[in-house]
């Protein structure tokens, strides 16, 4: 029982450290432990294609994980944090990055093509339902297909 209760305390003591990926990072409240989260795990590390800096184990998401808490220990906000990273790696850093010249395709391309498709398939749709007259031939062929049919099911 007593083992327990020490394990379930030094569970307790552990609350003010922010782990990601391993590494701990001693925070003096859960504020700055919660920003040091949502921050790692809304910037994306620059070597990996699609992880953010929480989830990334590439030597530099290790690195920005620590610069990210160097700055949150200077003072500096979120948005700081945020412009300093984007001034040194680009926009590529974060996972949604704001509407701009260099990113209008990336915001708006989806929707224009899900209209372009959308178009089409009404085009499509619109120009096989309009249906010529049959000719002389192909009537009087249609009518001994059909006769022929009905025979068979007759029989």
């Amino acid at each position: 029982m007593k083992l327990i209760v020490a394990l379930c305390l030094s569970l307790f003591a552990l609350t003010s450290l922010a782990v990601v990926d391993g590494h701990k990072y001693p925070f003096d409240n859960e504020i700055d432990k919660g920003r040091f989260e949502v921050l790692a795990e809304e910037l994306r590390c620059p070597k990996c294609q699609n992880q953010n800096l929480a989830d990334s184990n590439a030597p530099v998401a290790s690195d920005l994980r620590d610069k990210v808490y160097e700055l949150m220990n200077e003072g500096q906000t979120d948005d700081q944090i945020v412009s300093y990273l984007v001034a040194r790696y680009g926009d590529f850093v974060r996972y949604n990055p704001p509407v701009q010249k260099n990113t209008f395709f990336l915001w708006f391309g989806p929707g224009v093509m899900a209209l372009i498709a959308f178009f089409i398939i009404i085009r499509l749709t619109r120009t096989n339902k309009k249906s010529q007259p049959l000719s002389e031939e192909e009537s009087t062929k249609l009518a001994e297909l059909k006769a022929a049919r009905s025979e068979k099911q007759e029989s």
